[in-house]
């Protein structure tokens, strides 16, 4: 699994983001980035089973549940060829086809540091109107889901919101707060020492049960099976 020396080489990346030092140190990438993600997707297989079939633990080197580590700066101002942090996604199995909600673990040595992830990041605009009118639709159902205790325990809703109503939607709406949300995501804190620990699959598989309502809310709200 990762160690604190997974920390390190990304430490160091942020230090030396340059493909020639990538190229010296890709043993060390394999050993202690790629490999132990491979294998904690690999024990998450189980997890995800259980609460949330339909979502893909793929533990394939290229085209999985590991996001690449090679960043692609055609449009950004941010040249540097290499990601610093580490992304892992659970996709649902129909992916990207209908921007199903996701689980995502963010490990990183930098400002953002470590977090949990689930929901829709920036869904495209039909998946978002779909989701928002199952907000309006359902308000009694949406705010048990937003406040269960369960869930709020460790996870708060994150991301971005338009600053006024969107349109179509009554501004005085019991949720016209997450109404305006462009996100829909939740957020759990997560620390290093965490992540290095043995039972670090199963920490993510209890936090990722904990959304089980959000996710099957979105779900509903976009016509696919949790």
């Amino acid at each position: 699994m990762f160690s604190a020396d997974t920390f390190t080489f990304l430490r160091e990346l942020q230090n030396h983001n340059r493909r020639e030092w990538f190229e010296a140190n890709k043993s060390r990438y394999e050993a202690l980035v790629r490999e132990p993600a491979l294998d904690f997707i690999e024990a998450m297989a189980p997890a995800l089973a259980k609460f949330a079939p339909q979502f893909r633990a793929d533990a394939r080197k290229m085209g999985g549940s590991l996001m690449r580590v090679y960043r692609d700066t055609r449009f950004a101002r941010n040249k540097t060829p290499y990601k610093t942090n580490i992304g892992i996604q659970f996709r649902h199995t129909l992916g990207k086809d209908v921007h199903a909600p996701g689980f995502y673990v963010h490990i990183a040595d930098d400002e953002e540091g470590c977090f949990f992830a689930a929901g829709c990041w920036r869904p495209e605009a039909d998946a978002l109107w779909k989701i928002r009118q199952a907000v309006a639709d359902k308000p009694e159902k949406w705010l048990a889901v937003r406040d269960d205790k369960k869930f709020t325990r460790h996870w708060t809703l994150g991301g971005d919101s338009l600053q006024r109503p969107p349109r179509g939607f009554a501004a005085d709406h019991v949720a016209i707060d997450d109404l305006r949300r462009k996100d829909f995501i939740a957020l759990a804190s997560l620390s290093a020492e965490e992540v290095t620990t043995r039972d670090f699959a199963k920490l993510a598989g209890r936090r990722f049960a904990e959304t089980a309502p959000l996710m099957s809310f979105l779900c509903g709200a976009l016509g696919v099976a949790y």
